[in-house]
C-alpha cells in the first residue's frame, strides 16, 4: 500500500482543528487535518437542541470573520456556529479530509516523526497535533447503575420531549445541568436539580457582559485554577438572549427544587449531601466578590458606565433551601429519568506515545508536548483559563503553529560542507 507523507497532522476538525490548520497555512507549514465526522461535528450533534454560545457573537468567533445575520451582543444558537466554523475553514481552503478515523499513533522506529493508522489506510509525519478537544468520553458516575430509570448524559441530551413522562433529575450544577434543568422545567416537568460547588457570574454587569469584564480584569488570561477549585463549575448562559444571569434560589421560586450533591442510590432511593446551602452561598459570594472587582475597575479607570444597585438584591431562601431534602424516593416523586450534567473525561487511547503525565493527562507547556512533535490544541486551560474558548483556541494554535515553524527552520539548516 502506499505511505502518505506529510509534515505536521491535524487531528480534529472543530474550532481547535480548523485554528491550527489557518496559523500553519500562514506558517507556510504543508499539513493535513483530518476528521472522523463532518467539521464541527460536536456542534451539531453532540448538544441539545436549544444550546446557543455562552458568550456574545463579538466575542466567542475567530478575529478573522464575524457572524453574519447576527447582532454582535446576541448568542449564536449552535447550529450557526457549526457553519461559521465550515465557512471559515472555506475561506483560507483549509485542507480537512471529513469521514476518516484515526486509529493509532506511535512513533516511527525507522526513520522520522510518527505512523498514524487511519480507517484509510496510513500516514507518516513529522508531527502530530491533537485537536480532539475537552469533550471526549461522557462521564456517568456509577453510583446509580442498578438503578431501573432511564439515565443520560447531558452530550445525549436533545430536548424535553426526547424523555418519556414524568419527573426529572437533573445532577450537576454547571452550565449544562442548569440549562437543561431550566429548560425541563419551563417544558412543565417536575425538576428536582442536584447542585455541588460552582461560580455564578452575572451575565452582565453596568452594560458590560462577563465576557468583557473576564476580559479587563485579566480573567481570560489566568493561567491556572486555583488550588481547590478544580470541580468547582461555573454556571452562565446566553439562553433566553441572554437576558439574565444564573440566579439558584431565581431557579427554586420559578419551581425547580434545588439538592445538595448526590450521594448515592439504592433500591429506588436517592440520597444528598447537606451541602445545598453552603454550596448556594458560595456561589452567591462569587458573584458578589466579582461585582466589587467590576465596581472598583470602573472607579480606578474613571468609566462612565451605570450604576446597577439591584444587582446586589438576594432573593429569599426557597422552601428547599430552607428545609433541605436528604432523600427522595423516585418513584414517589414520580422521577421517571436522569440527566447526567457530570462533565467528561479524555481519551487518548489513539495516540500511543510519550507524551502523558502519571495520570494520563497530556503533559506540555501551552501546547507543546514532552514528546518532541506532538502538539495538544483546544483543552481547556491549555494556556489559559480562555483556551478552551473558541476565540483562545485560535491564540493558543497560533503559538503551537509558531512554535512549529522554528522547529522546520531547525530540520532545514545546513552547514558549511553541505551548503
Amino acid at each position: 500500500m502506499t505511505i502518505e507523507k506529510i509534515d505536521t497532522l491535524v487531528i480534529g476538525a472543530g474550532q481547535a482543528g480548523v485554528a491550527m490548520s489557518e496559523h500553519l497555512s500562514k506558517q507556510d507549514v504543508p499539513h493535513l487535518v483530518l476528521e472522523r465526522n463532518r467539521i464541527a461535528e460536536q456542534w451539531r450533534t453532540g448538544r441539545w437542541d436549544s444550546l446557543v454560545a455562552n458568550g456574545p457573537a463579538w466575542h466567542d468567533r475567530f478575529p478573522g470573520l464575524e457572524f453574519e445575520e447576527h447582532d454582535p451582543d446576541s448568542f449564536v444558537p449552535k447550529e450557526k456556529i457549526a457553519d461559521y466554523l465550515v465557512d471559515y475553514a472555506k475561506k483560507f481552503d483549509a485542507p480537512i479530509r471529513t469521514g476518516i478515523e484515526v486509529k493509532n499513533v506511535e512513533r516511527n522506529t525507522n526513520g522520522q516523526g510518527f505512523i498514524i493508522e487511519t480507517s484509510q489506510g496510513t500516514i507518516e509525519a513529522k508531527r502530530v497535533v491533537s485537536a480532539t478537544g475537552p469533550f471526549q468520553v461522557p462521564v456517568i458516575p456509577p453510583i446509580a447503575k442498578n438503578e431501573k430509570i432511564t439515565q443520560i448524559h447531558s452530550a445525549d441530551y436533545r430536548n424535553p420531549e426526547q424523555l418519556e413522562d414524568g419527573a426529572v433529575l437533573v445532577v450537576g450544577a454547571g452550565s449544562s445541568g442548569v440549562q437543561i434543568a431550566d429548560e425541563l422545567q419551563r417544558s412543565g416537568r417536575k425538576v428536582f436539580l442536584s447542585t455541588g460547588p460552582h461560580d455564578r457570574p452575572p451575565r452582565s454587569y453596568r452594560n458590560r457582559d462577563f465576557c468583557w469584564w473576564l476580559g479587563v480584569l485579566g480573567e481570560w488570561d489566568r493561567e491556572s485554577l486555583e488550588p481547590g477549585t478544580e470541580h468547582v463549575t461555573i454556571a452562565v448562559t446566553g439562553a433566553h438572549g441572554g437576558n439574565g444571569t444564573v440566579d439558584f434560589r431565581a431557579l427554586a421560586h420559578q419551581g425547580i427544587t434545588l439538592l445538595g450533591m448526590t450521594k448515592e442510590f439504592n433500591n429506588g432511593k436517592v440520597t444528598f449531601q447537606k451541602d445545598l446551602n453552603t454550596n448556594v452561598e458560595r456561589g452567591n459570594k462569587n458573584y458578589m466578590d466579582f461585582l466589587d472587582s467590576a465596581d472598583a475597575y470602573i472607579e480606578r479607570n474613571g468609566l462612565d458606565l451605570p450604576e446597577e444597585p439591584t444587582a446586589r438584591d438576594v432573593l429569599s431562601d426557597p422552601e428547599c433551601m430552607t428545609n433541605p431534602i436528604l432523600e427522595l424516593d423516585l418513584a414517589k416523586e414520580g422521577i421517571t429519568s436522569i440527566v447526567w450534567a457530570t462533565g467528561f473525561a479524555l481519551d487518548y487511547s489513539w495516540l500511543n506515545v510519550d507524551a502523558f503525565d502519571e495520570n494520563g493527562k497530556p503533559a506540555h507547556q501551552r501546547g507543546v508536548s514532552t514528546e518532541p512533535g506532538v502538539y495538544f490544541v483546544g483543552q481547556a486551560w491549555l494556556s489559559r483559563r480562555g483556551s478552551a474558548f473558541i476565540w483562545g483556541v485560535w491564540h493558543d494554535a497560533k503559538h503551537i503553529a509558531g512554535h512549529i515553524s522554528t522547529q522546520r527552520t531547525y530540520s532545514a539548516y545546513q552547514d558549511a560542507s553541505q551548503r
